[in-house]
């Protein structure tokens, strides 16, 4: 598949919005672009080495076509090399893959012979099974990886919960707890299959979790009280309210209880005093009213309130006891504990109290007797249902508690076992579900393994018995031979590569034309490696000669014909106008060239223009100017643009002027190189021996000597004022040529004045 057009190129480099011209024909089988240095040729170049790594250029914005209409976009890079076959010679490939900075092994070429052709097929077969195997087993890698991720994930996600829940000050051996803890007890709870058996209810949790968090308590007593027997006591106070006692009652105190208790008390006072008054009211008492009255209360009666008082004081000191029952602070238990402790210690006051509340009634009953002794009282009351567990239940929970201190560092430890065991089996389904899927793609990738190692063994096999790196080494040896002259440099074969030697010897300090000569061939060589189909690839050679004499350069240029004119498609970049010449030569006698149409010639010829926008370099591609297509010389080229400039209108951007020094010295040099055989040297040795305005040929020199730089276009920090001057120079430089040869002068402004081929004035 050819690349048609580089249709958009943005931000990179000189090519700072470079869009591919409307008019401008696609690019061709075989394309010649021409451009001096800083025009941006090997930015060209790295694009298309770009297309060959699979990895864009450093650009804002690219955009190339291909034949059959196909685009390839920056982020289509990785995909497009396996769609365009490139192979790119550049100064990147020199120092990557000739002349590596590690110091490393020249790589390999492998070429395969004509009698391994079949081998070759099978091999090519046994590939393809294998890019299938291997992308089965790179996809099973990929999703183990992300599958093992995920559990990692997982496994690390719920050891922070668990560290984070259970940590505590102290020594704890959660405070370091990990994915490594969690990942090995989901693995045993999952082989033991007793995940329910872990899950706690959300009152276990909440116990548990106060258990973890509890600080060690003081124990404290237990609850001691036994509940009176409230049914024997009931039936005591009722035989007493029901008892008579016989006696010469008197009416009058029989039926007034409070007057008769009163009587009964002053009875007493006067019992033992010899004075016949009464005490009250210091009237003589009758003489029978003492008798009456001990009549009234004799000593059965005395015996009743006696019996009536002890049961009284029997039942207060019940009421006494049950009013003494307080149940321990709730604070001074474990907080797991607490709610246990609130039902139980409610139960227990409710007991006390209901208790309470009926000897007290039972008491009031016999109180009231004591005043009603003579009478039958009935008591028909409800012996209330008091809780009489309660109190044991209080005491188990205390005793709990007492065991708990004793227990403690054991309970909390048993504590955070369970929680963590709780929290591991809510989280086990999903750790499960996680490792069966690792363990499928592990399964995948064996399965993929077993078919990929044995593809590779049959695949080393055979290319060991077809290819060989020998063979390109003496191949390249000989080139070498032929191209240098001599066979002092060599490449002696690695198990790894090639290693560069002279005379035997690891070779040193090479020239630069040994190093371009041999990273040249070793290109050239390579373009028949098996891994490469030269007849359906790319091939880019960015100044393939640069610094070369011309002896090697026509070596040079006969070795590149040769190996690269069977490519599928042929870029070749250059600033060397007589290799330019040889190529452009070679493509202009390619069958078909003469075809009218241009999209039916096999060869295009581009020029890289670099002019300034008013702020930077811009460049871009265009039409090869017609006198570099039709001419044997720079020459022409070279004073067609500086008698244009001379006649264009004025100019605005003095940035647009820096291209003109270069181009006038080179012109000048080829002008007085024919004018001036004899003189050897230097330009201003040429120069002095012109005959022409001194002034003029001082400001020319001046101009030259400040501006130029050999072939290079720079961007000079020098004065600005003597670049302004460069139309005005340009028009003395004409001048000069003029003077010296007006036949010469007139022939040329005659060519460059000529309408080209549609029409237009070149």
């Amino acid at each position: 598949m050819d690349i048609t057009r580089i249709s958009r190129l943005r931000d990179y480099g000189v090519f700072r919005d470079f869009t591919w011209p409307a008019d401008l024909p696609g690019f061709g089988r075989y394309n010649l672009i021409y451009g001096w240095n800083a025009s941006g040729k090997t930015l060209l170049s790295r694009v298309f080495a770009g297309l060959q790594r699979g990895s864009p250029p450093d650009c804002d914005d690219i955009l190339l076509e291909l034949s059959g209409g196909d685009r390839i976009r920056r982020e289509d890079f990785e995909m497009a090399r396996h769609q365009v076959a490139v192979r790119v010679f550049n100064r990147d490939f020199v120092t990557e893959s000739v002349f590596p900075v590690d110091g490393g092994d020249v790589s390999p070429i492998f070429v395969v012979g004509k009698e391994s052709v079949e081998k070759q097929k099978e091999v090519e077969q046994l590939k393809r099974k294998l890019a299938d195997a291997q992308t089965t087993l790179d996809s099973g890698r990929s999703k183990k990886q992300n599958a093992e991720s995920a559990l990692d994930k997982h496994c690390i996600d719920r050891a922070t919960l668990i560290r984070e829940t259970l940590r505590s000050s102290g020594s704890n051996p959660y405070n370091n707890y990990d994915k490594s803890y969690f990942r090995d007890r989901a693995q045993k709870m999952a082989a033991n299959g007793d995940k329910e058996a872990h899950q706690l209810s959300a009152s276990d949790r909440e116990r548990l979790f106060a258990q973890h968090g509890a600080d060690l308590k003081l124990k404290i007593y237990e609850v001691s009280y036994e509940p009176p027997n409230l049914a024997a006591l009931t039936e005591t106070v009722a035989q007493l309210l029901k008892t008579t006692v016989v006696s010469g009652a008197i009416q009058s105190l029989k039926d007034d209880p409070t007057l008769s208790s009163w009587v009964h008390h002053g009875l007493g006072l006067h019992q033992g005093r010899s004075s016949e008054r009464c005490l009250f009211c210091e009237q003589p008492l009758p003489g029978s009213r003492l008798a009456e009255l001990e009549a009234h209360f004799n000593i059965e009666y005395e015996q009743f309130l006696v019996s009536l008082d002890a049961q009284i004081a029997t039942l207060a000191a019940s009421s006494k006891t049950a009013d003494t029952l307080v149940p321990p602070n709730r604070a001074e238990l474990y907080q797991d504990l607490v709610a246990d402790y609130d039902a139980a210690a409610a139960s227990l006051l409710a007991a006390r109290d209901s208790t309470k509340k009926y000897l007290d009634s039972l008491v009031q009953a016999l109180t009231d007797k004591k005043d009603r002794a003579f009478e039958s009282l009935d008591f028909n009351v409800t012996v209330p249902d008091a809780d009489s567990g309660a109190a044991d239940r209080l005491s188990r929970i205390i005793r709990k508690h007492n065991q708990a201190c004793d227990d403690f560092q054991t309970r909390v430890t048993d504590a955070r076992k369970r929680l963590e065991a709780n929290s591991i089996a809510d989280a086990l389904d999903e750790f499960v579900r996680l490792r069966d899927a690792i363990s499928k793609f592990e399964t995948l990738i064996e399965e993929a393994t077993t078919q990929v190692k044995p593809l590779n063994h049959e695949i080393q096999r055979l290319e060991g018995e077809i290819v060989d790196h020998r063979q390109p080494a003496e191949e390249l040896n000989r080139d070498l031979r032929n191209y240098l002259g001599h066979d002092e440099l060599s490449l002696e074969t690695e198990e790894t590569g090639y290693a560069i030697t002279r005379n035997g010897i690891s070779a040193q300090a090479l020239s630069e034309g040994e190093t371009t000569a041999i990273a040249l061939l070793y290109f050239l060589k390579s373009l028949q490696d098996r891994r490469f189909e030269l007849a359906h690839g790319v091939v880019v050679l960015d100044d393939p000669v640069s610094s070369l004499d011309s002896n090697a350069l026509y070596l040079a240029f006969g070795f590149i014909r040769e190996r690269t004119q069977q490519a599928g498609q042929l870029f070749i970049l250059t600033h060397n106008f007589t290799f330019f010449r040889q190529v452009r030569n070679w493509f202009h006698h390619l069958k078909g060239q003469n075809k009218k149409d241009v999209s039916q010639r096999p060869a295009r010829f581009y020029m890289l223009d670099c002019a300034f926008d008013g702020e930077q370099r811009c460049s871009s591609i265009r039409p090869l100017d017609p006198l570099l297509e039709q001419y044997d010389s720079e020459y022409h080229y070279l004073f067609a643009r500086i008698y244009r400039e001379t006649k264009a209108l004025p100019r605005v951007a003095l940035e647009e002027s820096y291209i003109f020094p270069n181009m006038a010295r080179r012109l000048l040099e080829a002008f007085l190189a024919f004018r001036q055989p004899q003189v050897s040297g230097e330009l201003w040795h040429k120069f002095k021996e012109v005959k022409f305005d001194e002034a003029k040929k001082l400001r020319i020199l001046r101009f030259l000597h400040t501006h130029s730089h050999s072939d290079v276009i720079g961007e000079p920090d020098h004065d600005p004022s003597l670049l302004g001057e460069a139309r005005a120079v340009l028009t003395d430089l004409l001048e000069l040529i003029k003077d010296q040869d007006p036949a010469h002068y007139a022939a040329m402004v005659e060519l460059v004045d000529q309408p080209d081929e549609e029409g237009a004035v070149r």
